[in-house]
């Protein structure tokens, strides 16, 4: 009982010498202060990036399914956390706060999904029977029709992206492993924003190409479907993967590109009013301005190795007149290939 008398008193004594340093109206104002709450920002997001590198030091590398599983318990119950533990602090610093730690979190689940679809991956890539059939599957797909239907959305140049086309046929069928498939990748992210190294447009030019790379694997699948593709399970899970590990390329080459950290980046457009109240008029307005600021590209990706790109005008995004409804092309509406 003396023991606990002794550890009252003494916590009591430490909070009146907090208090004396740093009374807590005063706390409250610098709580408010906007470059105390840009320091916390950047403190946050320093920390969190630390976290999720040791959490996760390599997306691809198996983890155990109980650490995964801890993982993600974790970051579904953080935001809630924050926000119960922060009752009395200033709005605008917890904004500050919870936006860190929702960007934390999104992190850590996109990144465990990531590293659950590269396992499951790797059973379909080292496997000889299904990499046979895919690539017998991937050999009947239209692909001149797919790049026709998507040519005025993508904007990609033919040459490139047969070129593309012929690289993962060669990387299929040499039965590459999980890992050279990222170097793959990764190679293609560079070739692709070469144009746009160390420009202004950096981060919007390597959004775009997600938005493309997305678009145009979605039409190659749809192919794939409409054929009843005896290989479509493996190419849908390959997809998958390969999307979410395009999507952690482009976040981290534009948090370099930024000198950011990727947790800053995913975290630059949080909004603790979203999170606490569905209903925020606001939210409606920074969508439309984040959809402004993406029309504001000047260049159009043309995925060539070099050279400037033609410039975006209004025109690119209606399709062609002489493509009307009744246009026997069919821009959207596909006739059932035949295999």
């Amino acid at each position: 009982m003396e023991h606990l008398c002794d550890l009252g008193w003494t916590g009591a004594r430490r909070h009146d010498e907090a208090e004396k340093r740093l009374p807590k109206a005063s706390l409250v104002l610098l709580s408010k202060f906007e470059p105390v709450l840009q320091w916390t920002k950047r403190c946050d997001h320093a920390l969190y990036q630390g976290l999720v590198e040791i959490l996760i030091p390599d997306v691809l590398r198996p983890i155990p399914s109980a650490l995964t599983q801890a993982i993600r318990n974790f970051a579904k119950s953080l935001e809630s956390w924050l926000t119960h533990a922060m009752v009395h602090i200033p709005e605008e610093m917890l904004r500050v706060k919870v936006a860190a730690a929702g960007a934390f979190a999104q992190t850590l689940r996109r990144y465990t999904s990531l590293n659950h679809l590269a396992q499951a991956a790797r059973a379909v890539l080292q496997n000889t029977a299904q990499i046979n059939q895919m690539l017998s599957d991937l050999n009947r797909v239209d692909f001149a029709n797919v790049q026709e239907q998507a040519s005025w959305v993508c904007r990609c140049e033919d040459r490139v992206v047969q070129r593309l086309e012929q690289d993962f046929k060669v990387t299929l069928q040499q039965q590459n492993s999980l890992e050279q498939w990222a170097a793959w990748l990764d190679g293609v992210v560079s070739q692709v924003l070469k144009p746009y190294q160390g420009s202004a447009g950096f981060p919007k030019a390597a959004k775009l190409f997600l938005l493309k790379w997305s678009f145009y694997s979605s039409m190659v699948i749809r192919d794939l479907t409409l054929r009843s593709a005896a290989s479509f399970g493996s190419f849908h899970l390959i997809r998958l993967l390969y999307d979410e590990y395009m999507y952690y390329l482009i976040e981290h080459r534009v948090a370099q590109a930024k000198g950011e950290t990727p947790i800053a980046v995913m975290g630059e457009f949080a909004n603790l009013a979203t999170s606490l109240n569905p209903l925020d008029p606001d939210k409606d307005e920074e969508e439309e301005e984040e959809e402004e600021s993406e029309d504001e590209l000047p260049q159009d990706i043309s995925l060539a190795a070099g050279g400037e790109s033609p410039a975006l005008g209004p025109e690119a995004l209606e399709p062609p007149a002489k493509l009307a409804r009744t246009d026997t092309r069919g821009l959207f509406v596909q006739a059932l290939p035949s295999s």
